[in-house]
Protein backbone atom coordinates (compact mmCIF):
# COMPACT_ATOMS: atom_id res chain seq x y z
CA UNK A 1 0.00 0.00 0.00
CA UNK A 2 1.26 3.55 -0.87
CA UNK A 3 2.19 5.21 2.21
CA UNK A 4 -0.67 7.98 3.57
CA UNK A 5 0.64 11.72 2.97
CA UNK A 6 3.08 14.48 1.56
CA UNK A 7 4.48 17.60 1.78
CA UNK A 8 1.96 20.90 1.56
CA UNK A 9 3.58 23.56 -0.17
CA UNK A 10 1.52 26.33 -0.60
CA UNK A 11 2.32 29.35 -2.46
CA UNK A 12 -0.58 31.03 -0.88
CA UNK A 13 0.23 31.44 2.20
CA UNK A 14 1.84 34.61 2.60
CA UNK A 15 -0.13 37.55 2.50
CA UNK A 16 -3.24 36.54 4.83
CA UNK A 17 -4.45 37.80 7.99
CA UNK A 18 -4.72 35.51 11.49
CA UNK A 19 -7.94 33.40 10.48
CA UNK A 20 -6.96 32.47 6.92
CA UNK A 21 -3.61 31.25 7.87
CA UNK A 22 -5.21 28.91 10.44
CA UNK A 23 -7.68 28.04 7.87
CA UNK A 24 -4.69 27.06 5.45
CA UNK A 25 -2.70 25.45 8.53
CA UNK A 26 -5.65 22.71 8.29
CA UNK A 27 -4.87 22.07 4.64
CA UNK A 28 -1.06 21.73 5.35
CA UNK A 29 -2.14 19.19 7.93
CA UNK A 30 0.07 15.19 6.76
CA UNK A 31 -2.54 12.62 6.43
CA UNK A 32 -2.50 10.68 9.96
CA UNK A 33 -0.21 12.76 12.04
CA UNK A 34 -0.75 14.73 14.91
CA UNK A 35 1.80 17.63 15.90
CA UNK A 36 3.05 19.83 18.82
CA UNK A 37 4.61 23.04 20.49
CA UNK A 38 7.29 22.46 22.31
CA UNK A 39 6.24 22.99 26.14
CA UNK A 40 2.85 20.92 25.26
CA UNK A 41 2.55 17.74 27.09
CA UNK A 42 1.17 15.03 25.51
CA UNK A 43 -2.37 13.22 27.25
CA UNK A 44 -3.84 9.89 25.70
CA UNK A 45 -7.60 9.64 26.83
CA UNK A 46 -9.25 7.80 23.91
CA UNK A 47 -12.65 6.36 24.03
CA UNK A 48 -12.02 4.07 21.10
CA UNK A 49 -13.25 0.96 20.78
CA UNK A 50 -11.33 -1.92 18.65
CA UNK A 51 -13.75 -4.51 18.64
CA UNK A 52 -14.25 -7.26 15.90
CA UNK A 53 -18.05 -7.64 14.88
CA UNK A 54 -19.38 -10.15 12.77
CA UNK A 55 -21.16 -7.79 10.59
CA UNK A 56 -17.49 -6.89 8.79
CA UNK A 57 -16.15 -8.98 6.09
CA UNK A 58 -12.93 -10.13 7.69
CA UNK A 59 -11.28 -11.65 4.69
CA UNK A 60 -11.66 -8.69 2.78
CA UNK A 61 -10.40 -6.46 5.46
CA UNK A 62 -7.38 -8.75 6.03
CA UNK A 63 -7.01 -8.50 2.14
CA UNK A 64 -7.04 -4.40 1.27
CA UNK A 65 -4.94 -3.78 4.50
CA UNK A 66 -2.42 -6.50 4.66
CA UNK A 67 -2.89 -7.96 1.25
CA UNK A 68 -3.04 -11.24 2.97
CA UNK A 69 -5.08 -13.54 0.70
CA UNK A 70 -5.62 -17.31 2.15
CA UNK A 71 -6.89 -20.02 0.40
CA UNK A 72 -10.36 -21.59 0.79
CA UNK A 73 -8.52 -24.41 3.27
CA UNK A 74 -5.94 -22.52 5.05
CA UNK A 75 -2.20 -24.83 5.94
CA UNK A 76 -0.81 -24.40 9.38
CA UNK A 77 1.95 -22.53 7.07
CA UNK A 78 -0.85 -19.73 5.43
CA UNK A 79 -1.45 -18.77 9.52
CA UNK A 80 2.07 -18.70 10.59
CA UNK A 81 2.56 -16.40 7.40
CA UNK A 82 -0.61 -14.27 8.38
CA UNK A 83 0.28 -14.16 11.90
CA UNK A 84 3.88 -12.65 11.44
CA UNK A 85 2.96 -10.00 8.79
CA UNK A 86 -0.50 -8.77 11.31
CA UNK A 87 1.66 -8.77 14.00
CA UNK A 88 4.67 -6.62 12.23
CA UNK A 89 6.84 -9.10 13.55
CA UNK A 90 10.53 -8.49 12.16
CA UNK A 91 10.86 -12.02 10.75
CA UNK A 92 14.48 -11.69 9.02
CA UNK A 93 15.97 -10.25 12.06
CA UNK A 94 14.75 -12.88 14.65
CA UNK A 95 15.51 -15.67 11.90
CA UNK A 96 19.02 -14.22 12.23
CA UNK A 97 19.32 -14.98 15.77
CA UNK A 98 17.70 -18.56 15.65
CA UNK A 99 19.63 -20.13 12.80
CA UNK A 100 20.12 -22.79 15.46
CA UNK A 101 16.38 -23.85 15.52
CA UNK A 102 16.10 -26.32 14.51
CA UNK A 103 11.88 -26.37 12.55
CA UNK A 104 10.85 -29.89 11.79
CA UNK A 105 9.72 -29.42 7.48
CA UNK A 106 11.30 -26.64 7.12
CA UNK A 107 15.26 -25.53 5.79
CA UNK A 108 16.67 -22.03 6.71
CA UNK A 109 15.72 -20.73 3.19
CA UNK A 110 12.53 -21.43 3.77
CA UNK A 111 10.84 -18.01 3.79
CA UNK A 112 8.22 -19.16 6.57
CA UNK A 113 11.31 -20.54 7.95
CA UNK A 114 12.23 -16.75 9.25
CA UNK A 115 8.52 -15.67 10.04
CA UNK A 116 8.59 -19.40 12.61
CA UNK A 117 11.72 -18.26 13.84
CA UNK A 118 9.70 -14.53 15.05
CA UNK A 119 6.53 -16.53 16.36
CA UNK A 120 8.23 -18.65 18.30
CA UNK A 121 10.75 -16.24 19.60
CA UNK A 122 7.57 -14.49 20.65
CA UNK A 123 6.75 -17.57 22.52
CA UNK A 124 3.41 -17.89 20.00
CA UNK A 125 4.92 -21.24 18.58
CA UNK A 126 5.88 -23.55 21.57
CA UNK A 127 7.13 -26.16 19.52
CA UNK A 128 9.27 -26.50 16.13
CA UNK A 129 7.22 -29.02 14.52
CA UNK A 130 6.05 -26.28 12.39
CA UNK A 131 4.41 -28.57 10.02
CA UNK A 132 4.01 -26.13 7.37
CA UNK A 133 1.84 -28.06 4.89
CA UNK A 134 -0.95 -29.82 7.14
CA UNK A 135 -4.34 -28.50 7.38
CA UNK A 136 -5.01 -25.77 10.01
CA UNK A 137 -7.02 -26.80 12.24
CA UNK A 138 -10.04 -25.06 14.27
CA UNK A 139 -8.38 -25.95 17.63
CA UNK A 140 -4.79 -25.14 16.51
CA UNK A 141 -5.96 -21.89 14.85
CA UNK A 142 -7.17 -21.05 18.41
CA UNK A 143 -4.69 -22.23 20.82
CA UNK A 144 -1.82 -20.32 18.52
CA UNK A 145 -4.36 -17.13 18.80
CA UNK A 146 -4.45 -17.04 22.45
CA UNK A 147 -0.53 -16.95 22.54
CA UNK A 148 -0.72 -14.35 19.73
CA UNK A 149 -3.25 -12.46 21.55
CA UNK A 150 -1.05 -12.27 25.14
CA UNK A 151 -3.58 -14.50 26.96
CA UNK A 152 -1.48 -17.58 27.99
CA UNK A 153 -0.80 -16.65 32.18
CA UNK A 154 -4.68 -16.06 31.86
CA UNK A 155 -5.56 -19.28 30.61
CA UNK A 156 -3.04 -21.05 33.24
CA UNK A 157 -5.43 -19.44 35.75
CA UNK A 158 -8.25 -22.02 34.77
CA UNK A 159 -9.02 -24.77 36.44
CA UNK A 160 -9.85 -28.28 35.17
CA UNK A 161 -13.47 -27.84 36.38
CA UNK A 162 -13.55 -24.46 35.49
CA UNK A 163 -12.44 -24.93 31.91
CA UNK A 164 -15.10 -27.56 31.18
CA UNK A 165 -17.68 -25.46 32.62
CA UNK A 166 -17.12 -22.93 29.97
CA UNK A 167 -16.85 -25.76 27.32
CA UNK A 168 -19.36 -27.78 27.94
CA UNK A 169 -21.83 -24.51 28.58
CA UNK A 170 -20.52 -23.64 24.74
CA UNK A 171 -21.29 -27.18 23.51
CA UNK A 172 -18.20 -27.47 22.72
CA UNK A 173 -17.04 -31.31 22.88
CA UNK A 174 -14.61 -33.32 25.48
CA UNK A 175 -10.74 -33.01 24.07
CA UNK A 176 -8.83 -36.27 23.41
CA UNK A 177 -5.08 -36.41 24.14
CA UNK A 178 -3.31 -37.13 27.40
CA UNK A 179 -4.72 -35.71 30.84
CA UNK A 180 -2.28 -32.80 30.46
CA UNK A 181 -2.75 -31.94 27.26
CA UNK A 182 -6.08 -32.04 27.80
CA UNK A 183 -6.07 -29.66 30.53
CA UNK A 184 -3.76 -27.22 28.56
CA UNK A 185 -6.19 -27.58 25.10
CA UNK A 186 -9.29 -27.29 27.66
CA UNK A 187 -7.47 -23.77 29.37
CA UNK A 188 -6.96 -21.88 26.17
CA UNK A 189 -10.26 -22.94 24.57
CA UNK A 190 -11.92 -21.63 27.65
CA UNK A 191 -10.31 -18.99 27.97
CA UNK A 192 -10.81 -17.93 23.94
CA UNK A 193 -14.67 -18.59 24.82
CA UNK A 194 -14.27 -16.18 27.53
CA UNK A 195 -12.67 -13.10 25.77
CA UNK A 196 -14.50 -13.53 22.39
CA UNK A 197 -11.55 -14.51 20.62
CA UNK A 198 -13.25 -17.47 19.51
CA UNK A 199 -16.13 -15.90 17.93
CA UNK A 200 -19.59 -16.59 19.61
CA UNK A 201 -21.20 -17.20 16.01
CA UNK A 202 -18.82 -19.93 15.50
CA UNK A 203 -19.17 -21.74 18.72
CA UNK A 204 -22.38 -23.85 17.58
CA UNK A 205 -19.98 -25.35 14.19
CA UNK A 206 -16.75 -25.25 16.16
CA UNK A 207 -15.29 -28.46 16.17
CA UNK A 208 -11.89 -28.69 17.56
CA UNK A 209 -10.22 -31.33 15.14
CA UNK A 210 -11.88 -30.22 11.77
CA UNK A 211 -10.53 -27.67 9.68
CA UNK A 212 -10.61 -24.20 9.34
CA UNK A 213 -11.62 -22.60 6.41
CA UNK A 214 -10.15 -18.94 5.51
CA UNK A 215 -13.39 -17.02 6.89
CA UNK A 216 -13.00 -18.72 10.00
CA UNK A 217 -9.40 -18.27 10.29
CA UNK A 218 -9.69 -14.77 8.80
CA UNK A 219 -11.74 -14.03 12.00
CA UNK A 220 -9.32 -15.36 14.70
CA UNK A 221 -6.67 -12.65 12.89
CA UNK A 222 -8.82 -9.89 13.33
CA UNK A 223 -9.30 -10.61 16.92
CA UNK A 224 -5.88 -11.27 17.50
CA UNK A 225 -5.59 -7.53 16.11
CA UNK A 226 -7.41 -5.91 18.65
CA UNK A 227 -6.39 -7.58 21.25
CA UNK A 228 -2.86 -5.30 20.17
CA UNK A 229 -5.43 -2.69 19.89
CA UNK A 230 -4.33 -2.87 16.07
CA UNK A 231 -7.96 -3.67 14.70
CA UNK A 232 -10.57 -0.71 13.35
CA UNK A 233 -10.38 2.05 16.13
CA UNK A 234 -13.94 4.08 16.44
CA UNK A 235 -15.40 6.52 18.41
CA UNK A 236 -18.55 5.10 17.26
CA UNK A 237 -20.94 4.94 13.85
CA UNK A 238 -22.72 8.12 12.05
CA UNK A 239 -26.26 6.53 13.11
CA UNK A 240 -25.36 6.33 16.92
CA UNK A 241 -27.15 8.04 18.95
CA UNK A 242 -24.83 9.38 21.45
CA UNK A 243 -22.06 9.74 18.43
CA UNK A 244 -22.18 13.74 19.07
CA UNK A 245 -21.25 13.32 22.37
CA UNK A 246 -18.78 10.95 21.80
CA UNK A 247 -16.99 13.34 19.39
CA UNK A 248 -17.39 16.00 21.76
CA UNK A 249 -15.56 14.16 24.15
CA UNK A 250 -12.74 12.84 21.81
CA UNK A 251 -12.27 16.47 20.91
CA UNK A 252 -12.36 17.78 24.09
CA UNK A 253 -9.78 15.45 25.66
CA UNK A 254 -7.26 16.06 23.43
CA UNK A 255 -4.35 18.40 23.49
CA UNK A 256 -1.19 19.56 21.16
CA UNK A 257 0.82 16.39 20.73
CA UNK A 258 4.62 17.14 21.07
CA UNK A 259 7.54 15.49 19.40
CA UNK A 260 11.16 17.07 20.44
CA UNK A 261 12.66 15.52 17.92
CA UNK A 262 9.86 15.04 14.85
CA UNK A 263 9.83 19.36 15.44
CA UNK A 264 13.76 19.87 15.31
CA UNK A 265 13.91 18.29 11.92
CA UNK A 266 9.96 19.68 10.15
CA UNK A 267 10.79 22.97 11.76
CA UNK A 268 14.10 23.17 9.74
CA UNK A 269 12.14 21.59 6.45
CA UNK A 270 9.93 24.87 6.91
CA UNK A 271 12.54 27.21 7.50
CA UNK A 272 14.49 26.05 4.60
CA UNK A 273 11.40 26.03 2.77
CA UNK A 274 11.18 22.80 1.91
CA UNK A 275 7.30 22.57 2.73
CA UNK A 276 4.65 24.89 4.29
CA UNK A 277 3.40 23.15 6.28
CA UNK A 278 3.46 19.77 8.10
CA UNK A 279 1.54 17.54 10.88
CA UNK A 280 2.46 15.85 14.02
CA UNK A 281 -0.43 12.59 15.01
CA UNK A 282 0.25 10.27 17.41
CA UNK A 283 -0.27 6.35 15.97
CA UNK A 284 -2.54 5.05 19.08
CA UNK A 285 -5.37 6.90 17.61
CA UNK A 286 -5.15 6.01 13.82
CA UNK A 287 -8.31 4.15 12.73
CA UNK A 288 -6.65 1.17 10.74
CA UNK A 289 -10.05 1.20 8.77
CA UNK A 290 -10.41 -0.90 5.80
CA UNK A 291 -8.58 1.64 2.80
CA UNK A 292 -10.58 0.25 -0.20
CA UNK A 293 -13.74 1.78 2.12
CA UNK A 294 -12.47 4.47 4.21
CA UNK A 295 -11.63 7.89 3.61
CA UNK A 296 -10.40 11.00 6.42
CA UNK A 297 -11.54 14.52 6.39
CA UNK A 298 -9.67 17.05 8.03
CA UNK A 299 -10.26 20.22 9.71
CA UNK A 300 -9.77 22.24 12.78
CA UNK A 301 -13.43 23.70 14.50
CA UNK A 302 -15.59 21.28 16.14
CA UNK A 303 -18.88 22.55 15.30
CA UNK A 304 -17.84 21.69 11.83
CA UNK A 305 -17.16 17.55 12.77
CA UNK A 306 -20.51 17.72 14.70
CA UNK A 307 -22.58 19.12 12.03
CA UNK A 308 -20.76 17.08 9.31
CA UNK A 309 -21.45 13.79 11.04
CA UNK A 310 -25.25 15.34 11.29
CA UNK A 311 -25.39 15.76 7.44
CA UNK A 312 -23.93 12.67 6.73
CA UNK A 313 -27.08 11.21 9.04
CA UNK A 314 -29.21 13.12 6.54
CA UNK A 315 -27.95 11.88 3.53
CA UNK A 316 -28.18 8.16 4.92
CA UNK A 317 -24.70 7.29 4.88
CA UNK A 318 -23.80 4.63 7.19
CA UNK A 319 -20.08 4.98 8.30
CA UNK A 320 -17.57 3.72 11.45
CA UNK A 321 -15.74 7.12 12.74
CA UNK A 322 -12.33 8.15 14.57
CA UNK A 323 -11.62 11.10 15.45
CA UNK A 324 -7.80 11.02 15.17
CA UNK A 325 -6.09 14.14 16.91
CA UNK A 326 -3.44 16.02 14.88
CA UNK A 327 -1.06 19.28 15.37
CA UNK A 328 -0.68 21.51 11.94
CA UNK A 329 2.77 23.52 12.07
CA UNK A 330 2.93 26.47 9.60
CA UNK A 331 5.13 29.71 9.22
CA UNK A 332 3.58 33.15 10.91
CA UNK A 333 4.51 35.80 9.87
CA UNK A 334 5.76 38.73 11.35
CA UNK A 335 3.29 41.45 10.04
CA UNK A 336 0.34 39.25 10.97
CA UNK A 337 0.94 41.20 14.69
CA UNK A 338 1.76 39.54 17.63
CA UNK A 339 0.28 35.79 17.76
CA UNK A 340 -2.34 35.16 20.85
CA UNK A 341 -1.23 32.10 22.42
CA UNK A 342 -4.24 29.72 23.85
CA UNK A 343 -4.46 26.44 25.00
CA UNK A 344 -4.45 25.10 21.45
CA UNK A 345 -2.73 27.28 19.32
CA UNK A 346 1.22 28.13 20.36
CA UNK A 347 3.88 29.83 18.57
CA UNK A 348 7.73 29.37 18.89
CA UNK A 349 9.51 32.39 17.39
CA UNK A 350 12.26 32.17 14.56
CA UNK A 351 15.45 33.75 13.62
CA UNK A 352 14.42 35.96 11.17
CA UNK A 353 11.54 37.35 13.57
CA UNK A 354 8.75 35.14 12.06
CA UNK A 355 7.36 32.24 14.33
CA UNK A 356 6.50 28.38 13.36
CA UNK A 357 2.72 28.51 15.02
CA UNK A 358 1.31 25.11 16.26
CA UNK A 359 -2.39 24.79 15.60
CA UNK A 360 -4.96 21.86 17.10
CA UNK A 361 -6.77 20.28 14.85
CA UNK A 362 -8.31 16.53 14.11
CA UNK A 363 -8.88 14.20 11.28
CA UNK A 364 -11.75 12.59 10.79
CA UNK A 365 -11.69 8.73 9.65
CA UNK A 366 -14.42 7.47 7.87
CA UNK A 367 -15.00 3.76 7.08
CA UNK A 368 -18.25 3.76 5.22
CA UNK A 369 -20.97 0.56 4.55
CA UNK A 370 -20.52 0.75 0.98
CA UNK A 371 -17.90 1.51 -1.55
CA UNK A 372 -20.76 3.68 -3.11
CA UNK A 373 -21.30 5.41 0.21
CA UNK A 374 -17.95 6.35 0.26
CA UNK A 375 -18.57 7.40 -3.61
CA UNK A 376 -21.08 9.72 -2.59
CA UNK A 377 -18.80 11.77 0.04
CA UNK A 378 -17.51 14.04 -2.89
CA UNK A 379 -20.75 14.75 -4.49
CA UNK A 380 -22.29 15.63 -0.49
CA UNK A 381 -19.25 17.51 0.18
CA UNK A 382 -19.15 20.39 -2.76
CA UNK A 383 -22.84 20.51 -2.17
CA UNK A 384 -23.18 21.17 1.40
CA UNK A 385 -19.74 21.26 2.76
CA UNK A 386 -17.61 23.69 -0.07
CA UNK A 387 -17.75 27.37 -0.15
CA UNK A 388 -17.65 28.97 -3.31
CA UNK A 389 -18.47 32.60 -2.38
CA UNK A 390 -17.45 34.46 0.84
CA UNK A 391 -21.38 34.77 2.30
CA UNK A 392 -22.95 31.17 0.49
CA UNK A 393 -26.13 30.24 2.29
CA UNK A 394 -26.83 26.51 2.82
CA UNK A 395 -23.39 25.36 3.95
CA UNK A 396 -22.65 23.42 7.44
CA UNK A 397 -20.99 25.78 9.70
CA UNK A 398 -16.97 26.95 9.33
CA UNK A 399 -16.81 25.55 5.78
CA UNK A 400 -13.55 25.41 3.91
CA UNK A 401 -13.17 27.02 0.36
CA UNK A 402 -10.53 23.90 -0.07
CA UNK A 403 -11.71 21.22 2.18
CA UNK A 404 -9.11 18.02 2.52
CA UNK A 405 -10.14 14.38 2.02
CA UNK A 406 -8.17 11.62 0.88
CA UNK A 407 -8.14 7.96 0.42
CA UNK A 408 -5.16 5.42 0.36
CA UNK A 409 -7.02 3.39 -2.57
CA UNK A 410 -7.88 5.24 -5.69
CA UNK A 411 -11.80 6.47 -5.30
CA UNK A 412 -12.37 7.74 -9.03
CA UNK A 413 -12.18 10.70 -10.93
CA UNK A 414 -12.73 13.04 -8.58
CA UNK A 415 -9.91 12.78 -6.78
CA UNK A 416 -6.39 13.27 -7.71
CA UNK A 417 -2.77 11.65 -6.77
CA UNK A 418 -0.55 13.35 -4.32
CA UNK A 419 2.17 12.58 -2.05
CA UNK A 420 2.98 12.35 1.06
CA UNK A 421 6.68 12.44 2.91
CA UNK A 422 6.37 11.03 7.04
CA UNK A 423 8.61 10.48 9.54
CA UNK A 424 8.27 8.47 12.45
CA UNK A 425 9.69 8.60 16.42
CA UNK A 426 8.65 6.37 18.42
CA UNK A 427 4.17 6.42 18.27
CA UNK A 428 4.35 9.70 17.00
CA UNK A 429 4.65 10.67 13.39
CA UNK A 430 5.63 14.06 10.86
CA UNK A 431 3.68 14.55 7.71
CA UNK A 432 3.73 16.59 4.78
CA UNK A 433 1.50 16.48 1.72
CA UNK A 434 3.37 17.70 -1.46
CA UNK A 435 2.59 17.46 -4.88
CA UNK A 436 4.21 14.08 -6.60
CA UNK A 437 6.92 15.89 -8.26
CA UNK A 438 8.02 17.43 -5.13
CA UNK A 439 8.07 14.76 -3.10
CA UNK A 440 11.78 13.64 -3.56
CA UNK A 441 13.21 17.01 -2.90
CA UNK A 442 11.36 17.18 0.13
CA UNK A 443 13.11 13.87 0.81
CA UNK A 444 16.03 14.64 -0.26
CA UNK A 445 16.15 18.07 1.67
CA UNK A 446 15.15 16.28 5.41
CA UNK A 447 18.28 13.70 4.80
CA UNK A 448 20.51 16.90 4.07
CA UNK A 449 18.98 18.36 7.46
CA UNK A 450 19.37 15.06 9.52
CA UNK A 451 21.73 12.09 7.58
CA UNK A 452 20.09 8.90 7.64
CA UNK A 453 16.49 9.37 8.60
CA UNK A 454 14.41 6.70 7.37
CA UNK A 455 11.77 8.90 5.05
CA UNK A 456 8.35 7.00 4.08
CA UNK A 457 7.02 8.46 0.59
CA UNK A 458 4.20 7.16 -0.70
CA UNK A 459 0.89 8.19 -3.45
CA UNK A 460 -2.74 8.73 -2.18
CA UNK A 461 -5.58 9.85 -3.37
CA UNK A 462 -6.96 13.77 -2.42
CA UNK A 463 -10.59 15.39 -3.66
CA UNK A 464 -9.88 18.18 -6.50
CA UNK A 465 -10.09 21.42 -4.27
CA UNK A 466 -7.40 20.54 -2.27
CA UNK A 467 -5.38 19.58 -5.20
CA UNK A 468 -5.96 22.74 -6.34
CA UNK A 469 -4.75 24.36 -3.16
CA UNK A 470 -1.24 22.24 -3.63
CA UNK A 471 -1.01 24.11 -7.19
CA UNK A 472 -1.27 27.78 -5.57
CA UNK A 473 -5.14 28.39 -5.99
CA UNK A 474 -6.53 30.50 -3.82
CA UNK A 475 -10.17 28.85 -4.28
Amino acid sequence: MTAPFASLRLSSWKMVPLSAALFIAAFSNPIDSYAAAAPVVQQVNSSASSTVTDSDNQLTYLKDRFNIQLSSTPTKGEYIAALTTVLSLNSSSTASEDKNTAFRGLNSNDPLYAQAAALYAEGILDNTDVKPSVPLSQNDAIRIAVKAAGLTELAATYSEDKAQAVLTKSGIRTLTGTAETRLAASQDLAVAVDTGLLPQSELSSFQPDEQADASFTAEVLSRVLAFHGEYKNTVGQVQDDDIFAKIHQAYDTQILVQSPELQALFDAGLQQNLFTGYNIKDSRYDAHFDPKLSLTYGHSDLKHAIQLIGLLRSEGIQAKVQLEPKTSAFVYLKEWGQPVQTENYKVVQINNGNYIAYSKEYDLALEFATIGQKNRFDTIINQYAKKNSKDQAGLIAQSWWQPLYYSLSSPGSAYTEIANNRVSAGRYYAQSFSLTDKASSITDGLRKIKPGVEVESYHFWVDTPFYRYLNGEAQ
